[in-house]
């Protein structure tokens, strides 16, 4: 839970073919031709990442202990030091997420560019839209697509538990008093504030500190990214998996945030019912509204992208990969907020 103060989209991957031409070696027309490997550009993505530093180092002061004592520049610039608990380790949870993604790529012959982060500043309770990375080429094999789309959510993960672990073990736990804004609870969720706090006394809560909520944002982004929908990092494991029959699926699994919408809008209109129907439509609308928007930002990419996954080369993936691509989809379900924050 946190008090009432306010709180990746994630990264997605773009499959567009690109083809750089072969170059050819002088040896002779015998010669193989090899491929021409196109310099790396960094400079738009560092400019871009340290834009989006400053961005979540402003959005960390939400989460600070000492917050900003008026909207002026010099008070946010006061509270920014106090800021790094949570901006630090939210960093390193969509680093490790990026790279995860870029070096699989690379692995697999695929040219990828570096992380091009999204800095997004007030509107955005944690300073950022996340990243995209851009690839050339094709990926031929359903092994390549599985371990590129599921090494970036393995990875941020393999920093966000920690990272929430440890933030939960100081955060603090006292008696709950008025209308609170509380976190998503997921199964995983529900699962490390058991074995970081213990069991929680009636009428108390954990009131996450900052570098809890590093951890905590780390997870519903990697769920927002794991929903197997189009090109989501989901789509990509999921159609590794399943193949063209993931088509399907992802029809499904997009209006399944549709109907979470609908679910939290039914739940918290009888939850509220007690202050007058339209107070309680409004509450409940506003608890499920981040279901709404997602399913809207999916239905756009969809529509750029289009609703079916990019094919593969014909062949299954290795049993070692298809035991990957279920953990990953497990991971899907165990990380799943119904309500991803809400008014109760």
């Amino acid at each position: 839970m946190t008090d009432d103060r306010r709180f990746s989209s994630p990264s997605t991957l773009d499959l567009d073919v690109e083809l750089a031409p072969a170059a050819t070696s002088s040896a002779g027309p015998s010669a193989r031709p090899v491929p021409r490997r196109a310099p790396l550009r960094w400079k738009k993505n560092l400019a871009l990442f340290c834009l989006t530093v400053v961005s979540v180092f402003v959005a960390g002061t939400l989460w600070a202990p000492i917050t900003p004592e008026d909207d002026s520049v010099l008070s946010f610039v006061k509270a920014l030091p106090q800021a790094w608990p949570f901006a630090v380790p939210f960093l390193a949870i969509l680093l490790a997420h990026e790279f995860g993604h870029y070096f699989a790529a690379r692995a697999h012959g695929v040219e990828a560019s570096l992380p091009y982060f999204i800095p997004l500043p007030v509107v955005s309770p944690l300073g950022t839209m996340g990243a995209v990375i851009s690839m050339k080429g094709t990926i031929k094999s359903r092994n390549a697509l599985l371990d590129i789309g599921a090494s970036g959510p393995l990875a941020g993960l393999a920093v966000a538990l920690p990272v929430l672990f440890v933030g939960l073990m100081h955060s603090e736990v006292h008696a709950t008093s008025g209308p609170a804004l509380q976190e998503g609870r997921s199964l995983l969720y529900l699962l490390l504030r058991w074995l970081a706090v213990g069991p929680i006394p009636e009428g108390q809560d954990v009131f996450l500190g900052p570098t809890a909520m590093a951890g905590w944002a780390g997870l519903l982004i990697t769920a927002l990214n794991l929903f197997p929908v189009g090109q989501l990092d989901g789509g990509h494991v999921a159609y590794a998996l399943f193949g063209r029959k993931q088509d399907r699926y992802s029809r499904a699994a997009h209006y399944l945030m549709l109907a979470l919408f609908l679910g939290n809008v039914a739940y918290f209109t009888r939850y509220f019912i007690a202050e007058g129907l339209p107070d309680a439509l409004r509450a409940a609308v506003a608890n499920g509204m981040p279901w709404l928007t997602w399913f809207g930002v999916v239905y756009a990419m969809l529509r750029v992208g289009g609703r079916e996954h990019p094919p593969t080369e014909p062949g299954e993936l290795s049993p070692a990969r298809k035991a990957v691509a279920v953990v990953t989809l497990l991971f899907f379900v165990l990380l799943l907020m119904p309500t991803p924050f809400g008014t109760y």
